[in-house]
């Protein structure tokens, strides 16, 4: 790992404790920010899949239940899945430990009416990517993919990787086994944040806007690359998450 990322790590935890010590924060302010948090976390993971749901009309859905003129159905489910599914997290991080039954509940709400056959169970068949260089990608053999998840697990929770270096990792490892249909990008990341919230750090929010360098840090990793540059994405979304926070919470007390 190199030195910068071990330097950004340090400064990071220096604001995680700038952060922690304006505990505890009342039930009001909390409910204000995480409304905000779940809408920019919601809008930013469906939109690096494809969504066409601005980040108002992800808002309205989320906080207002309405449905949006002109677009598609599955699209207003994957709005309040995801909402659902960081709830769920948020609930989980309470446990030390994951499991694969976690995953796959996380993986069962992210797909929930969108795709009920394979919402939640690994996938039956080869499935591949068209890399940005146009190479194309296999992911894990089907017949493997309960062995290599077996893995994935006991490696989470067995490593001593500082929580920010182990919540990066866990997400490559993630999209590298690739083992549901779909919905990989989204599971990966809120299984990233449920690891983030399990050591009392703020979600990281992969942003739209920084789509192209997360997926060719990436692929470059998955194409015999170092992971310094995802572990590096990654560092800096949680940042400006604890930043945001620190910011709202100021203005929450003037």
């Amino acid at each position: 790992m190199q030195t910068q990322i071990i330097a950004l790590i340090k400064q990071l935890d220096a604001r995680k404790v700038a952060l922690d010590n304006k505990h505890p924060f009342n039930n009001e302010q909390l409910a204000r920010i995480k409304r905000i948090f779940d809408v920019d976390l919601t809008y930013n993971s469906n939109a690096i899949e494809g969504s066409t749901m601005t980040f108002n009309e992800t808002k309205l859905v989320i906080n207002e239940g309405l449905t949006i003129g002109g677009k598609k159905l599955n699209e207003h489910l994957e709005i309040i899945n995801h909402k659902y599914a960081i709830d769920f997290i948020e609930e989980l991080s309470k446990n030390q430990m994951i499991t694969l039954r976690n995953i796959k509940d996380i993986h069962g709400l992210v797909l929930r009416g969108i795709d009920d056959k394979y919402a939640g169970k690994f996938r039956d068949t080869l499935v591949g990517v068209r890399l940005s260089n146009g190479q194309i990608r296999n992911f894990t053999d089907p017949l493997l993919l309960d062995e290599a998840m077996n893995k994935f697990i006991i490696n989470l929770n067995t490593t001593q990787e500082h929580p920010l270096i182990k919540a990066a990792q866990a997400h490559y490892d993630f999209v590298t086994i690739h083992p549901f249909i779909d919905g990989n990008g989204r599971t990966a990341r809120l299984l990233m944040n449920l690891i983030l919230l399990q050591h009392g750090y703020r979600p990281a929010i992969i942003r739209i806007a920084n789509r192209a360098n997360y997926i060719l840090a990436l692929e470059s990793a998955q194409n015999g690359g170092e992971l310094d540059e995802f572990y590096r994405v990654v560092i800096e979304a949680v940042a400006e998450s604890i930043e945001s926070y620190l910011i709202m919470l100021d203005q929450e007390v003037k």
